[in-house]
């Protein structure tokens, strides 16, 4: 069953405009989630905010937020003064742009969301932008303020729908040339990659979801079971470290004849 659109607008092209819903694209509803309890009551342990100095509770009226600029130093900022400097909300996602489908980066994506027309007198016009941008294998970018900030997102054509990415801001993108940079280009032996591009297509299967299931989640609501039941939980059994490797060529083409090996399908020769 499909789950409720959490925003709703309107989908904006120039002087095209069309009503649309937008919901996300992913859930950890189905997570298991846990209580926090007091072990001799049963009763559950509720939180509060005390005062590190004295340790006496904070009255909710008292809170306010700080923004540290040296040790034990805040400047206090009140509510109001926060809500001025805030974006004004709006109901319109105004398309301003379009940029190449393969120009923004994985790492700019942040979270996704499924848009779809809210009406059926706004589908044919949501169905034009749409298909304009496959066409042209663009995407739009525009601006939101979404989960109480302002934010550059991405809206992608996928099949009778369009998918709105919400897009990192730029200092939270590190620059991989930090940490790529003083990485050698140099290159591999080409007996090594080809037992490798072997190995790769041993393990090549079609893309399931079924490859990213949580085990953990999983033993965990088989042992909720058991305590519901009384049981003693089974044990897990224990595993074997794996055994550490050389780091010289010899030692990794025989690790990789020894993988082919084990595969089922040696090496070519």
């Amino acid at each position: 069953m499909a789950a409720r659109s959490f925003w709703k607008g309107y989908l904006k092209l120039s002087l095209v405009t069309c009503p649309v819903a937008m919901t996300p694209a992913t859930t950890d509803n189905e997570k298991v989630r846990f209580h926090t309890l007091n072990r001799k009551s049963g009763a559950r342990v509720v939180s509060r905010y005390v005062d590190s100095v004295t340790g006496a509770a904070v009255d909710e009226d008292d809170e306010v937020k700080g923004y540290e600029r040296g040790e034990n130093d805040h400047v206090m900022l009140e509510d109001d003064e926060l809500d001025a400097v805030a974006l004004e909300s709006t109901r319109t996602i105004d398309i301003e742009m379009f940029v190449p489908k393969d120009s923004i980066g994985w790492i700019w994506y942040d979270k996704p969301h499924y848009l779809t027309p809210n009406d059926q007198v706004g589908e044919e016009a949501f169905a034009v932008i749409r298909e304009a941008m496959a066409a042209t294998e663009t995407v739009g970018v525009s601006r939101l303020v979404m989960y109480r900030r302002e934010r550059a997102v991405m809206l992608e054509p996928r099949d009778d729908g369009i998918v709105l990415w919400t897009l990192r801001y730029g200092d939270e993108v590190r620059d991989p040339k930090d940490y790529f940079g003083d990485l050698k280009g140099d290159k591999v032996d080409p007996k090594l990659l080809t037992l490798v591009k072997t190995l790769i297509e041993e393990r090549s299967k079609t893309w399931s979801p079924d490859m990213v299931d949580d085990p953990v989640q999983t033993r965990l609501l088989e042992l909720i079971a058991s305590k519901k039941k009384g049981r003693k939980p089974a044990s897990r059994p224990k595993t074997d470290a794996p055994a550490a490797t050389g780091g010289n060529v010899v030692s990794i083409m025989d690790a990789l004849r020894k993988s082919l090996a084990s595969e089922g399908k040696g090496p070519k020769r």
